[in-house]
């Protein structure tokens, strides 16, 4: 049920820096929309103790780059309650709302992308849309979901990207990838703001006759190992591309499945296309960042 839920963060009253819950307090109330003291581990600690009370939590972390004070709350108290307890309490209505990637001028601290962090964590779920509908349809089922789930918001899309998103209530599947365009040449899997390039390379590949399967990975952790894996089967190519650093990223992970799963099918190497081992840097992060001409 979301009728006893609660949004808190720094800044959630006035909808914070990219206004996302504007107008909130005004229709739910101070009880149910509050804001918290600048502390992301206190944010985090505070979450887990609504949620044990049997209350609903939607934390804002404002900025995914500061996620990392929370991390042991998050990591070592979210996504264990359940397990250390032996099923006793849990803190399962928690989800974390955060923004995440570059957004054009974000540099070293406002541009990162730390889904692999938490990917090592059993216990959470991982999520990133790839634009307006998406977001609406896997936060709900987040949300609503009966573990802690971290939901990262690709702040460049929260001023460029429009939609026509249903005003309903509707959910989209946890731990499903997406085939977003069906080809048979080659396999190319990605996730939230990259899904744009990948369409850009899709429609370069279709002037040379080459036919794109496209896939948004959409949640992280646990991803969707079937679908890749039936995909990759068919095409016997693939590419993964993702904004992180290369080294230990998804894409590895997800590389090393495809690898001992699809073997036989395979008619080319694997390829990560991903953002360098390096900080995010101010004046090149065109150039940090995978386009369509890298891909392709």
């Amino acid at each position: 049920m979301l009728c006893s839920a609660k949004v808190f963060g720094e800044d959630v009253k006035f909808g914070g820096v990219f206004r996302c819950t504007s107008g909130l307090e005004q229709k739910y109330g101070v009880d149910r929309v509050f804001n918290t003291p600048l502390s992301e581990q206190g944010i985090a600690g505070f979450a887990i103790g609504v949620a044990v009370a049997g209350h609903t939590a939607i934390a804002e972390i404002q900025f995914g780059d500061y996620i990392f004070p929370a991390f042991d709350q998050i990591v070592n108290e979210a996504a264990k309650y359940r397990y250390r307890s032996g099923g006793q309490f849990e803190c399962g209505k928690l989800t974390f709302r955060s923004t995440w990637g570059a957004v054009g001028h974000g540099a070293l601290y406002h541009s990162q992308s730390p889904e692999a962090y938490f990917s090592h964590t059993p216990g959470l779920k991982v999520v990133i849309p790839r634009d307006p509908i998406q977001a609406k349809g896997l936060l709900l089922a987040s949300i609503r979901d009966p573990n802690p789930v971290i939901f990262f918001e690709p702040k460049a899309l929260y001023r460029n990207a429009e939609d026509d998103v249903p005003v309903g209530d509707f959910e989209l599947a946890l731990e499903k990838a997406e085939v977003v365009q069906e080809g048979s040449d080659i396999t190319i899997i990605g996730y939230g703001n990259l899904m744009r390039t990948l369409q850009k390379v899709r429609k370069m590949a279709e002037k040379d006759n080459i036919s794109v399967e496209v896939i948004d990975l959409q949640t992280i952790y646990p991803y969707d190992a079937e679908t890749l894996i039936k995909s990759v089967k068919k095409t016997g190519r693939c590419i993964i591309t993702h904004e992180a650093p290369l080294t230990a990223g998804i894409g590895g992970e997800i590389s090393a499945k495809l690898q001992e799963k699809c073997f036989l099918s395979l008619k080319a190497p694997i390829t990560r296309i991903c953002g360098y081992d390096t900080p995010f840097p101010l004046a090149q992060e065109l150039l940090y960042l995978p386009d369509e001409w890298k891909i392709y």
